[in-house]
């Protein structure tokens, strides 16, 4: 079993797939609901790297694991909101090791 070292090295930790992931969930949450995007999701995701599944950092700095981190209580309102266990559990783990 590979332990984490949230403290130090960051060692068997994958910020930016923590990061993609919690992105994953929005895009899956907003599918299936529209309503849920609101506003503030659209500026949110213009912040976003277009390909940011596989463009964790763009050219011009947009960098999804910061957007996620400096993010957290709103996407965490969002899951809340709508129920979306899923979403909840990525946010936890993105923000317990990486934020």
């Amino acid at each position: 079993m590979l332990t984490k070292d949230r403290y130090i090295t960051f060692e068997n930790i994958d910020c930016y797939e923590n990061a993609k992931s919690v992105l994953d969930a929005m895009y899956e949450l907003f599918e299936q609901n529209p309503a849920a995007q609101d506003k503030f999701w659209k500026r949110f995701e213009s912040k976003l790297p277009e390909d940011y599944a596989n463009n964790h950092v763009d050219d011009l700095g947009r960098d999804i694991l910061y957007e996620v981190c400096s993010n957290v209580f709103y996407i965490e309102e969002l899951f809340e909101k709508h129920d979306f266990t899923k979403g909840m559990d990525l946010l936890k783990c993105a923000e317990f090791d990486c934020c």
